[in-house]
């Protein structure tokens, strides 16, 4: 069971932001990002991205890629 917690940093100790379901004396793994970080939005993605599977060979995605930009039936 993974579990996400605010904690703050005191005094050398992480405390927590509330109670958590763990067992007293339970040994656990951290990985510590700070809220600054764990809370920047992601960057956007490529238009269309994930709509449609490619199956095709990779030389021809890639020239569709290429030529996107002068697509004829794309507007300005």
């Amino acid at each position: 069971m993974a579990i996400t917690v605010e904690a703050v940093y005191e005094n050398g100790v992480l405390r927590p932001a509330g109670p958590l379901p763990l067992k007293e004396h339970e040994k656990v793994q951290l990985t510590v990002v700070p809220a600054a970080e764990a809370q920047a939005p992601p960057g956007p993605a490529p238009r269309g991205y994930g709509l449609i599977p490619w199956t095709g060979p990779l030389e021809d995605l890639d020239y569709l890629i290429e030529d996107e930009a002068n697509d004829p039936l794309e507007g300005p």
